[in-house]
């Protein structure tokens, strides 16, 4: 069965320009290389394509698919001729993770791709699945580079461009003071910026920061993303209640969500090993990779899509004016606790 068409909402800032790119900039290049593990990143470069392909063609169809969906034969299908000459992209996860069967029909695609169609291969990098990289590189494809943002100077700059990209001043002070207050997830820093760009008028100085987030938005957020991803409805509830009574922008709440079933995701993929050994493979802090063992007990992978769609369109009903946020969050935060109880099952 084919993945349905995914429905995107574009940040003002489609592509983060901290993530560099080749000399082929042409979002539309038949191929599109995003290499790396920083998710906002890879999601931004997925983005950027999609927006692209659908301001030259609004009806294109987008198929995501991660690497198990893409079996043997199935690139073929996807890209074979249509009687309506439709556009469209199609996105391949954890591409590093491809089979060797379809590792063959994926550098079979490159020598010869589609007119119409644009594919967009997203590479975690390393000696995993060289391969099919150096493929892809060597037939030219458009490269957009996304590595892991693990120093806080790297973050302090990647918030300056934030809002840069928006046409709006924070003073540098305001910039720390927010690295310093949210956590180190890109996802978080973005969602802080643009709730701050939203709410308040002129420069944005560290006194605001402080007013909306030190010591409050990290803590109260991830509680409730915590309490949902062990199963936990009742208590996550009330975490979202209290959290939203403080003022936690609803953004920050959904990205810390999907934060939380993407790790478990993460993490009940790897192979087995120490947590030192398994923080440097996922890019978690070691005592993470401990509370997310325990939190992963009664998951599954279908439980993991579930909840992650679950969290998407939460996310996506609050950035497009949906008429009640609070129940969107309540819902997902309903769903995600389900998943992880129930193992997926509706």
């Amino acid at each position: 069965m084919s993945s349905p068409r995914l429905r995107l909402s574009v940040p003002r800032a489609i592509l983060d320009p901290m993530a560099r790119k080749t000399a082929n900039d042409d979002p539309l290049a038949p191929v599109t290389l995003a290499v790396g593990q920083e998710d906002l990143l890879l999601d931004r470069a997925v983005q950027e394509v999609v927006a692209a392909a659908r301001a030259a063609d609004a009806d294109t169809d987008v198929r995501d698919l991660t690497s198990d969906q893409l079996q043997p034969g199935t690139l073929a299908e996807l890209t074979s001729p249509s009687l309506f000459a439709e556009r469209k992209v199609v996105v391949v996860r954890n591409a590093q993770d491809l089979s060797a069967d379809t590792v063959k029909d994926v550098k079979g695609y490159l020598g010869a791709p589609a007119e119409e169609i644009t594919l967009v291969l997203l590479h975690a990098g390393g000696a995993k699945g060289k391969g099919l990289l150096d493929a892809a590189r060597k037939a030219g494809a458009r490269e957009v580079a996304c590595p892991k943002m693990t120093k806080a100077a790297d973050r302090l700059a990647f918030v300056r461009q934030e809002f840069r990209a928006t046409g709006r001043s924070a003073t540098p002070e305001a910039c720390q003071a927010l690295v310093d207050s949210i956590s180190s997830d890109l996802r978080e820093l973005a969602a802080a910026v643009s709730q701050l760009v939203a709410d308040i008028e002129g420069t944005i100085d560290d006194a605001v920061v402080a007013r909306y987030y030190t010591g409050r938005a990290e803590a109260s957020s991830f509680t409730v993303a915590d309490r949902a991803v062990e199963g936990r409805a009742a208590e996550a509830l009330e975490a979202l209640r209290w959290s939203l009574a403080t003022g936690v922008a609803p953004v920050l709440i959904t990205s810390a969500l999907a934060q939380g079933v993407r790790a478990i995701g993460k993490l009940s993929s790897a192979r087995g090993g120490r947590p030192a050994d398994l923080a440097r493979e996922l890019g978690m802090p070691p005592w993470k990779i401990d509370r997310v063992r325990q939190q992963m007990r009664g998951w599954t992978p279908d439980g993991v899509s579930l909840a992650l769609r679950a969290v998407a369109e939460a996310d996506a009903g609050i950035k497009g004016g949906g008429d009640d946020p609070e129940y969107a969050l309540e819902k997902a935060v309903v769903a995600v606790a389900r998943a992880a109880r129930s193992g997926g099952r509706a």
